[in-house]
């Protein structure tokens, strides 16, 4: 998307030549004769930068910088001050007022060019350095593998991040589908720019809308000012859309406008918003059999599913657990300041057979509790807390002293309930854990819901 300047000036001559030397270097320009104007164009074009003249009616140039705040961001939008050879004073006024720079009339195209393009670049760092901040912890790093199925994604991966096609990620809950997508963006010719990462099921229906679209001003009570959406933050690099499965149907239906026309509306707007930006998609759900019910829309699922990458679960991958088992222990025996850690061959032998039910994520987890917990520089089984099944443990036991048959029943209603709540409630994938056809799995949850109501 070519970047919106709006000019500020009275002189209509300035304007009209400004505007024929920005369009010729490939800038969009929007124009206004006063300092009110300026303001109203700001709410209503949400400019990319501001070239501004200090003396003109109604409000100048520097009045407009103290009340600009109100309407937006002073950070959010790069000024840009045009003043005479005898006003520097008040250029230098405009500098303290939060301006960018300041040029001299009559103005010169090669220096005003330059100071622009300075100005949009220092404007798409700092939008680059905002979204790392938000986003980027010390947690994400190179993808850790060695076996042949995590290569075989791997390259896909490299391949698919040369192209600008979406990718949508696939796999269990805690398989890395984020650190993937980071991968992609960063193998990607759009790495210069930001990755921004929207969690489509940690926030409400409404909240969703205005994370991803923004607001105009007086959308709703309590919008005082413009603000952008992460796809409008996003523009000229990534959109990661996490647990995609989780969308509401009606933001699925606003999502695929974008996807196709790259344009959206604000929430509360009526102007059209243009963005350049590649969606990398992610969900443990099965969007096939949601397309199928109703939960997800057909043409969305058919707009994101371009390259398809299926994460292994941990469990398939056992050659790698010994590498991120190390990764892991050295960082978090780094940050507790307790170098030099290790794991008892016991517990790398009770690690490898674990069948890893919340995958990389688990792992990650039960060796940060075990450096905590050690009371030695080696990790012995027990401070794992894990058991041969791949579940976990029950609270008690107390159904072993019950007949046989019904001690049995007993046993077998936990594992189910294990197996459904880490495949959160899907049965194929509980079946699958269980090794067990799913009609048989179905059934027997059927025969404990009968014996349950007494039937």
């Amino acid at each position: 998307m070519k970047a919106k300047i709006l000019i500020v000036d009275d002189d209509s001559d300035i304007v009209t030549m400004l505007e024929d030397r920005l369009q010729a270097s490939d800038y969009g320009t929007v124009a206004a004769q006063d300092g009110v104007q300026a303001l109203e164009l700001i709410e209503q074009e949400a400019p990319h930068l501001m070239l501004l003249d200090l003396d003109m009616p109604r409000l100048t140039g520097l009045e407009v910088l103290k009340r600009l705040p109100k309407v937006r961001p002073a950070e959010d939008l790069p000024v840009i001050v045009m003043t005479a050879h005898g006003s520097i004073e008040a250029a230098v006024e405009a500098m303290k007022g939060g301006a960018y720079d300041f040029l001299t009339k009559p103005l010169d195209k090669d220096h005003l060019l330059l100071v622009i393009s300075k100005a949009l670049e220092r404007d798409s760092l700092k939008r680059q350095v905002a979204c790392l901040k938000s986003e980027v912890d010390s947690r994400y790093t190179s993808i850790i593998g060695t076996s042949p199925n995590i290569r075989t994604v791997m390259e896909s991966a490299q391949r698919a991040a040369r192209s600008d096609v979406g990718v949508l990620l696939l796999g269990e809950s805690g398989t890395g589908k984020e650190l993937f997508a980071r991968s992609i963006h960063q193998w990607s010719p759009r790495c210069a720019n930001p990755l921004v990462v929207i969690n489509c099921v940690a926030l409400t229906e409404t909240l969703l809308e205005n994370e991803l679209f923004g607001h105009e001003r007086g959308a709703f009570t309590g919008a005082d000012r413009l603000q952008k959406g992460k796809l409008e933050m996003a523009d000229g690099g990534t959109v990661f859309l996490d647990e995609i499965g989780d969308m509401p149907l009606p933001l699925q239906a606003k999502l695929l406008r974008v996807l196709q026309d790259r344009e959206f509306h604000r929430v509360g707007g009526t102007r059209l918003v243009s963005v350049n930006i590649r969606v990398i998609a992610a969900t443990n759900r099965d969007l096939k059999q949601a397309v199928k019910t109703g939960r997800f829309r057909e043409d969305l699922f058919f707009r994101l599913n371009v390259i398809t990458l299926t994460l292994p679960p941990l469990r398939e991958r056992p050659d790698d657990l010994p590498l991120l088992a190390k990764f892991f222990l050295n960082r978090h025996a780094k940050e507790a300041k307790r170098p030099g850690m290790l794991f008892s061959p016991e517990a790398m032998k009770v690690m490898t057979h674990y069948a890893w039910p919340g995958n990389i994520r688990e792992l990650d987890n039960v060796i940060a509790r075990a450096v905590i917990l050690s009371p030695t520089d080696t990790i012995e089984p027990d401070l794992l807390a894990l058991d041969s099944g791949g579940l976990s443990r029950p609270e008690s036991l107390t159904y072993i002293s019950l007949p046989y048959h019904q001690s049995m029943e007993e046993h077998s209603r936990r594992i189910i309930d294990q197996a459904l709540k880490y495949a959160e409630g899907n049965q194929t994938k509980a079946a699958e854990r269980l090794r067990l056809q799913r009609t048989y799995l179905a059934r027997l949850i059927k025969q404990q819901k009968l014996k349950q109501e007494g039937l």
